[in-house]
């Protein structure tokens, strides 16, 4: 490896710095994170212009298949994935959230199996939000995360009666996005490499001396290639440290329709590296919407009406389960996204009703664990997983007898209509996601849902689709641009009327605006908004 020194003279570091980061942008960190960027950063960038061409086909009416030239991989019966990691046999209910610090300790301490920190849909990535997440990981790692409120406020502490807290899993930006205000060789770093080798660097050996491993949640991949990515990096990042390969463990989230199509070769690439997929289902919404966004045989009805029985939910479902099975690794359930209903304790029922539900029809399905984005969902999801998986997982539930076409997975007819409300819903969603975002909080509750960057994008994308296909909603309303941008304004003066001064409202609404009339489509919201809470300061010295 190239001395410290040298490596750490091609970064420059362009945010706000005080001392408690200087825990994290050690020298030896920054020279680690040089190393991977000039390793990596054109393969990532080769992949990504893959996407472009990907697209392009789509819209001109090509329909994803199962790969030809990779047929050998999924017919082969005798290769399987890692067994599973120390902390990570038993998952049956996973926590999600940002990596703020009372995030962190509420999510320690709830009554569940893992908790994923997640720096990607949850978390708005100012610098600060970035480098105090990685310093509040590296605290509660090492149990030193107790904190008071200033001014004599709430004292957040790990709770001491519990023999052992959850399993820590980070969840990195995806590889689309960059993290401007870290350059290497007067390049943006990717945002993947700088969250993964942060964490990484400063957390592997310990986390293995207290007898887990760093453990990683892996976004937003829409292909085996994009994994065997993540594969080398493992593998160079556990040789730079010393540790051995096989060490990391990678969930792949499933939450791309392209990715569907390449399950097995997923879990191939990183075979030795793997824990498992999950269905991420509002981002696989999002995918379809948008890989299909030019097709009008591929209109969806109101968000409410996609359903994970709809058909292509149902066999991305079944596809999952029995590939993962086959592959001796988990197959992780979706997100329960509800939030208690304090003030209305019927209509709380029904709500909770619906989440014990859903985790009944995870399990039954043959799922090894599940999402809950509110420590209250813990003990529901935990009574149906207890009740119907008394085992630590359901690896030996293989479902030989499932079988999923390609047809199946694009399998788009929904029953359902648009309709005023469903708009309005939408609208609501996207403009209060991105209003918090652009205030540097990446996950809000909405109607008693946590929504995040996923379900906003379902919303962009489905007004987007309306609009460009010209659908006439339930009540005989023809979904015109104009009407959306008339619909839009509305929206956001009502929002903007009953939400305190200063808030960015109609800032929202003029991103969200160049989104929603079947023009402009942005390959993200968060690259769309990234640059406004990106603030350049003077370079750092290192």
């Amino acid at each position: 490896m190239t001395d410290t020194a040298t490596l750490t003279a091609a970064a420059q570091i362009l945010g706000a710095t005080d001392d408690s980061h200087k825990t994290i942008l050690t020298s030896e960190a920054i020279a680690f994170l040089v190393l991977l960027h000039r390793t990596f950063n054109a393969t990532r960038l080769d992949l990504l212009q893959r996407r472009v061409s990907r697209q392009a086909a789509l819209d001109a009416g090509q329909l994803p298949d199962f790969l030809p030239e990779t047929k050998h991989v999924r017919d082969d019966p005798t290769w399987q994935g890692a067994p599973p990691a120390p902390g990570l046999i038993d998952r049956r209910v996973e926590i999600t959230g940002p990596t703020d610090r009372k995030m962190v300790v509420n999510a320690l301490n709830s009554d569940v199996w893992t908790y994923m920190a997640d720096f990607e849909d949850a978390t708005a990535p100012t610098w600060d939000n970035v480098i105090s997440g990685q310093v509040n990981l590296y605290d509660a790692i090492r149990k030193q995360i107790d904190f008071r409120l200033p001014n004599g406020g709430k004292e957040y502490k790990l709770r001491t009666d519990k023999p052992q807290l959850p399993t820590l899993i980070v969840r990195p930006r995806g590889w689309h996005l960059e993290e401007k205000h870290f350059l290497v060789d007067n390049q943006p770093i990717s945002a993947s490499i700088f969250d993964f080798g942060l964490f990484f660097y400063h957390n592997a050996k310990e986390l293995v001396a207290r007898g887990f491993g760093p453990y990683f949640y892996l976004p937003k991949m829409e292909s085996h290639l994009e994994a065997r990515l993540w594969n080398d990096i493992f593998n160079l990042s556990q040789d730079v440290i010393a540790i051995p390969r096989g060490t990391i463990r990678g969930t792949v989230l499933i939450e791309t329709i392209l990715a569907a199509f390449e399950m097995d070769e997923i879990i191939y690439e990183l075979r030795t590296h793997s824990s498992g997929l999950n269905c991420g289902r509002w981002d696989y919404i999002f995918s379809f919407i948008k890989k299909f966004r030019t097709n009008p045989e591929f209109v969806l009805p109101d968000r409410s009406a996609v359903t994970m029985t709809s058909p292509f939910m149902d066999a991305y479902v079944k596809l999952l389960i029995k590939t993962c099975h086959a592959r001796g690794v988990h197959a992780m359930g979706g997100m329960a996204a509800q939030i208690p209903i304090k003030a209305d304790p019927v209509a709380n029922k029904v709500a909770m009703e619906g989440v014990y539900r859903d985790k009944l029809r995870e399990v039954t399905a043959g799922h090894d664990g599940t999402w809950v984005a509110h420590p209250a969902l813990a003990p529901i999801a935990s009574d149906v997983f207890n009740k119907h998986m008394p085992t630590p997982n359901q690896l030996f539930n293989r479902k030989p007898d499932t079988v999923v076409t390609a047809a199946d997975l694009i399998n788009s007819r929904v029953p359902g209509s648009v309709t005023e409300d469903g708009i309005r819903k939408n609208l609501d969603i996207g403009l209060g996601y991105m209003e918090a975002w652009l205030r540097g909080v990446g996950c809000v509750p909405i109607n008693y849902l946590m929504e995040d960057a996923a379900t906003a994008e379902v919303s962009r994308s489905q007004l987007w689709q309306w609009v460009r296909h010209q659908i006439t909603t339930a009540e005989g309303i023809k979904v015109s641009k104009e009407y959306a941008l008339k619909v839009l304004a509305e929206q956001t003066q009502k929002l903007a009327a009953s939400a305190p001064p200063g808030n960015k409202f109609n800032q929202a609404a003029a991103y969200f605006g160049t989104q929603i009339t079947g023009e402009d489509y942005a390959d993200f919201l968060t690259t769309l908004l990234y640059d406004d809470i990106t603030k350049i300061s003077k370079p750092a010295k290192l």
